[in-house]
């Protein structure tokens, strides 16, 4: 038998195979092939548009890390020294499930959207933009704020956290009235971000002469030949200088400890990288922890977020669940941190990419980029459900190849 012959026999195999019948496919629509939407095959390609298209500013804003970027590298490094392993015959993979739940809510994916500040550096009223996103996606999102009005019209995330440092909570009167009025929306969760009580130097956006404040409000102001449009009062973005001392003391671990007792909700702490940190959050009654590095924004030289994982995993020991973000891009990244303990995944960039690229519609099409990439995985793994993902799915690379 020819090599031809051979090939028309091994198709016709497959044809007949109950495994690959038309069913797969009866599902399967197919894309307008005049919307470029479907051109970003990946989450990297809408990095390319996104840079594209955005003011070099406003890109080197989104895109930095602090200081020498080495966390920033770190984030992206780590995985690679992840191998995964999988296990075939096990299970039956001919259905698989990608949903989990978080706290006591049915989340599709272990997939969430992180919270991003400066989005009107990225599209003008980013924020809402990526509410009518994670709605449309059912995706769990962690808000910065000001989306009460897609909230409203019923086009928001059905399960959302909201975003503080918990620096404006001065008494337990207070943290009470800001986690009712909270409840009052549909918030199901605050997350209290605790790295962020110093200015970090991002020093792309130093040499670029960013004034922070740009990207708050409405985004890089230009003049009609294109030179950025400096205002009398705008405070550029310095090095050399010592951080202020602040008008108020920042939260400590007891300060937490009072809001979850005033809040009927989760209060999650986000900025964890260590075990230590981590059995604290257990100590003070919190509800989980996200191990995050900000994006490696703020403190460089901490590594990368999948390294510090398995330790704060170890740590919680299985009373709080434990989220990760920073670095996140492929569907393999998600399994890899789903592997070593994490209850779910934070993106920030990735979703920001799409929000430059395509509004709303490029930050839902990542989540579901994203999605199938997971589900894809995991069907390939021998993996049919997230629960049965454990440390035995990877491995430490024992030295580069």
């Amino acid at each position: 038998m020819d090599r031809r012959n051979a090939l028309r026999n091994l198709a016709q195999f497959f044809a007949a195979s109950p495994l690959f019948s038309e069913r797969m496919f009866a599902d399967r629509k197919h894309s307008d092939p005049t919307d470029a939407l479907h051109d970003a095959v990946n989450v990297f390609d809408f990095a390319k548009l996104a840079k594209a298209k955005m003011d070099p500013l406003a890109w080197d804003y989104v895109d930095e890390g602090s200081e020498d970027e080495a966390a920033l590298k770190a984030n992206r490094a780590a995985f690679e020294q992840l191998i995964i392993r999988p296990h075939f015959l096990d299970r039956d993979v001919s259905r698989v499930d990608v949903s989990t739940t978080l706290f006591g809510k049915k989340l599709p994916q272990p997939i969430y959207l992180c919270p991003t500040g400066g989005k009107n550096c990225v599209m003008k009223d980013g924020e809402k933009e990526t509410a009518i996103a994670a709605g449309a996606q059912d995706t769990m999102m962690v808000t910065s704020g000001g989306i009460d009005d897609v909230l409203r019209s019923g086009k928001g995330p059905k399960v959302w956290w909201q975003f503080t440092t918990a620096a404006e909570f001065r008494s337990k009167e207070k943290m009470a009235d800001f986690a009712a009025s909270l409840k009052d929306k549909g918030c199901t969760g605050i997350s209290v971000t605790v790295d962020i009580y110093h200015v970090s130097h991002r020093e792309r956006s130093m040499h670029n002469g960013l004034v922070r404040a740009w990207c708050n409000l409405n985004g890089i102001p230009r003049k009609a030949g294109g030179e950025v449009d400096y205002k009398p009062d705008d405070i550029l973005w310095a090095s050399g200088e010592m951080p202020p001392v602040l008008r108020f003391p920042t939260p400590t671990w007891d300060t937490l400890r009072q809001l979850h007792e005033a809040a009927d909700m989760p209060v999650i702490v986000k900025g964890v990288l260590t075990g230590e940190d981590t059995e604290k959050a257990v100590k003070y009654g919190l509800s989980g922890v996200v191990v995050s590095n900000h994006g490696a924004r703020q403190m460089d030289q901490v590594g990368g977020t999948i390294e510090a994982l398995p330790e704060c995993v170890q740590a919680a020991g299985g009373k709080i669940p434990v989220l990760i973000d920073g670095g996140f891009r492929r569907g393999t990244d998600v399994f890899k941190a789903l592997a070593l303990g994490a209850s779910a995944v934070g993106i920030g960039r990735p979703y920001l990419w799409g929000l430059a690229a395509f509004g709303n519609r490029g930050v839902a099409r990542v989540i579901e980029l994203l999605r199938a990439e997971l589900a894809t995985d995991m069907g390939m793994s021998g993996v049919s459900a997230v629960s049965q993902l454990d440390r035995s799915f990877v491995r430490s690379r024992v030295r580069p190849l």
